[in-house]
């Protein structure tokens, strides 16, 4: 990033501007590729990847939080949507033990995702960063990642049987950390 960069953003962001430089590609081809998409089911091709990763992680999450994943499909089908016409599954994890302690977890594990393009930036720049050929070929690797990390609204809606719990466990959480700092600032 240039020298002058904190002085027009926080130093947060100017701290990781060579891995938002460096991911910049890669979501630009994920726009493309999703515009793309939307226009052929040959352009589902590309997306492969993406799919791939985004029901490995609903279905590794599954695993980890004993939801027991029972089945696992990355094959493209099209799915009738009442009084909408037509859309395209992409893929699926079935589940037999979703229960309210693991329906968030594995139904939002897609957001790990986001993980994989930040680490390849990480990696790629943290002694500096030259463009390599490489690089290249890892532009393509991430694109599809940028648009698979999201969870479809089936997933939100699977996540929401965790819902009244989620916000209790991080009252829970941040409650264990911080305490005692929280009781003083009360006390006054």
């Amino acid at each position: 990033m240039p020298a002058g960069c904190t002085t027009w953003l926080p130093a947060a962001a100017c701290a990781g501007g060579d891995m938002l430089l460096y991911l910049i590609p890669s979501a630009a081809l994920a726009l493309l590729l999703w515009i793309a998409s939307g226009a052929h089911p040959f352009f589902f091709l590309f997306t492969a990847a993406g799919t791939l990763c985004h029901e490995l992680a609903h279905f590794s999450v599954g695993l980890l939080t004993n939801a027991e994943p029972v089945g696992m499909s990355i094959l493209p089908r099209k799915i009738r949507k009442p009084g909408k016409g037509h859309n395209w599954e992409l893929g699926s994890v079935s589940f037999a033990n979703l229960r309210w302690y693991n329906a968030a977890p594995a139904a939002l594990a897609p957001l790990l995702i986001l993980a994989l393009p930040f680490g390849v930036a990480w990696w790629r720049t943290r002694h500096g960063w030259v463009f390599e050929p490489v690089d290249l070929l890892l532009t393509f690797i991430l694109a599809p990642q940028f648009l698979s990390f999201w969870p479809s609204p089936v997933d939100w809606r699977l996540a929401a049987r965790s819902w009244p719990w989620i916000p209790i466990g991080i009252i829970a959480v941040v409650t264990g950390m911080y305490g005692s700092q929280l009781l003083a600032i009360a006390k006054g």
